[in-house]
């Protein structure tokens, strides 16, 4: 019985922690990166004056976050204009292709603030196991959404999202 009432009390203390942390906001780590001119960054000092961010984790070698990044500069502009977005675009690639990562950035059109983490830190510090991953910030900062894989039309459920957190509504399919 008293082994019984111990394992009762330990799954609703458990259960009353976890339902107080997954309403805490999610800050992201700070960490040291550079940018695509090899200045140094830390993610700490990622900022939009208030207005979404988007942080987009990717790689030379992967298709689908070409695509995606691609799929987006066509419409960023607009995005921009319409909900005052920044993106930064995470290259995970290490030091060795690293430097392929502004070339590729700049013969796509991207507008985006492109670092790199070619130690793959901040991916690490994030739980990025799979790429494309994004992530979306609310004006203060907090993690209010996040996504892996890039399909077609992927980018009109973001753009919705995104206008959501620029009007300042609740996602409801936060994290």
């Amino acid at each position: 019985m008293k082994k019984t009432i111990i394992l009762i009390f330990s799954v609703l203390l458990t259960t009353t922690i976890i339902a107080q942390t997954s309403e805490k906001a999610y800050k992201i780590p700070s960490v040291d990166l550079t940018t695509v001119n090899g200045e140094p960054f830390n993610t700490g000092d990622i900022d939009n004056d208030g207005n979404p961010v988007i942080i987009s984790f990717w790689a030379l070698w992967c298709k689908p976050c070409i695509k995606e990044l691609n799929t987006i500069a066509d419409v960023y502009e607009d995005w921009v204009d319409e909900t005052g977005v920044k993106i930064y675009a995470v290259s995970i690639d290490d030091s060795r292709s690293s430097s392929r990562v502004g070339p590729t950035a700049n013969g796509n059109g991207w507008e985006y603030e492109i670092l790199l983490d070619k130690n793959q830190e901040f991916k690490k510090a994030l739980n990025v196991n799979m790429i494309p991953h994004t992530f979306l910030l609310d004006g203060d900062g907090n993690i209010v959404w996040q996504h892996t894989s890039f399909a077609e039309g992927a980018e009109l459920d973001l753009i919705e999202k995104v206008r959501k957190v620029a009007n300042g509504e609740k996602l409801d399919d936060a994290h």
